[in-house]
């Protein structure tokens, strides 16, 4: 992790200014935050085209970069630094990390374990993005085994004055701290120096790092920014993520008949109209394997899969997998419940996703269909799937809080 001049806003309501990253966002969200300021870092993260000058998206964040920069909306803090960044929710969980500019390496190499494929859209989006502004605009995010120099510091952070301490609307207490010691610099970077860390958020993201890292040395431009990209790293083990389960919604599909069809394969239970009480067997069940728990989002029957049938499962999953890979839940429901026991393509269109139990059940009754719901994936467990090579299905985990979007760009003229 090297130190780097973070571009920041000037001015101090960073509640109106900030916001959520770009893959989080709907268009209505978008058009609240343009309508939060003028100056609101979505107005980078996801430009729109401007018909009246014939600029496209990413050629009009470009010209919006510049002239903020040039109003001094956005300024360059006088020194190189990593970063100290917190997000505390009141009385409860605190996430705190450094941010800085990390040295790229491929997946290959072991030390920057990715858990998730990429598709070629998002990362062809953010990579045009990304190239016409020349700057990273938001951190991907990484966590890491810690002690040692780097948690060090970041524990220490809080005995100096933060230069951000503000409430915004996510209801966290986000704050922002730079340290520019030399030795404490050198010091970090000695002990992160061997370490290796798992992406937690930014899959795509750090995919566009190597793509533009990639392009600019086939251009024959040598060393440069472009060899390292923004980052958020933390110690999961100090000031670690919460990990939460991303739930599924089939859409159409009455949770009476999938919980029949799942029932040649897995022992299955209903719970009368006590949702509370489901969560918790589902939690329970959890703790000694593969679990389910359906809804139609109405306070009906829900229905808790437990016990899969081992031989039938170990034929459905494919057999060059790791033992790591098969024993994830969101391995059990996309290769083994879903197109064997309900005989459904396991596509987008087919399975879809919901962040909390709420959306997903609304989901469900809105659509006519069932809510899958799941216990989350430890990270000891993700962390085994990545450190052997493998991906694991699309939208396994969700971790808590995401860096909010804004608090810090790295602009390449100021590497």
């Amino acid at each position: 992790m090297l130190p780097f001049r973070a571009l920041r806003y000037a001015a101090d309501d960073l509640a109106a200014l900030t916001s959520p990253p770009y893959d989080v966002i709907d268009a209505d969200g978008v058009a609240a935050l343009e309508g939060a300021s003028e100056h609101n870092v979505v107005r980078l993260i996801l430009p729109r085209e401007d018909p009246g000058t014939g600029l496209d998206r990413y050629e009009r964040a470009a010209q919006t970069l510049e002239r903020w920069r040039e109003e001094a909306v956005l300024v360059p803090d006088p020194e190189p630094a990593l970063y100290v960044y917190e997000q505390a929710a009141p009385g409860g969980h605190a996430q705190r990390g450094l941010l800085g500019a990390l040295a790229l390496s491929p997946p290959e190499d072991g030390i920057v374990l990715p858990h998730e494929n990429t598709m070629a859209g998002p990362v062809g989006d953010r990579l045009a993005l990304y190239d016409a502004v020349d700057a990273d605009l938001e951190p991907i995010f990484l966590v890491y085994d810690g002690g040692g120099a780097a948690s060090q510091a970041v524990q220490e952070a809080d005995g100096t004055e933060p230069l951000v301490d503000a409430v915004l609307p996510d209801g966290l207490r986000h704050r922002l701290w730079a340290i520019t010691d030399p030795e404490r610099l050198a010091a970090i970077a000695d002990d992160l120096a061997s370490r290796r860390a798992l992406i937690a958020d930014g899959h795509h993201r750090y995919a566009t790092y190597l793509q533009r890292q990639a392009a600019r040395h086939e251009a024959g431009d040598g060393p440069g920014p472009w060899d390292t990209g923004l980052t958020f790293l933390v110690d999961a083990q100090a000031f670690g993520p919460e990990v939460h389960p991303i739930h599924r919604v089939v859409p159409g599909r009455d949770a009476g008949e999938l919980a029949d069809l799942a029932s040649r394969g897995f022992a299955v239970k209903a719970f009368d109209a006590d949702l509370d009480g489901a969560l918790d067997a589902l939690a329970a069940a959890g703790a000694h394997g593969p679990a389910f728990l359906l809804s139609d989002g109405t306070a009906g029957t829900l229905h808790l899969l437990t016990d899969p049938d081992q031989a039938r499962l170990a034929a459905a999953l494919p057999a060059d997998r790791s033992a790591a890979w098969r024993a994830l839940d969101v391995s059990v429901l996309h290769g083994y419940v879903v197109p064997d026991l309900w005989g459904l393509p396991d596509t987008v269109e087919t399975v879809r996703y919901e962040h909390d139990v709420e959306a997903a059940l609304a989901a469900a009754l809105q659509t006519g269909g069932t809510a899958v719901l799941l216990n989350a994936t430890p990270v000891e467990g993700v962390v085994a799937v990545a450190g052997g090579g493998e991906r694991m299905p699309r939208k396994s985990t969700l971790f808590t809080p995401k860096p909010r979007t804004g608090l810090v760009v790295r602009d390449h003229r100021d590497a």
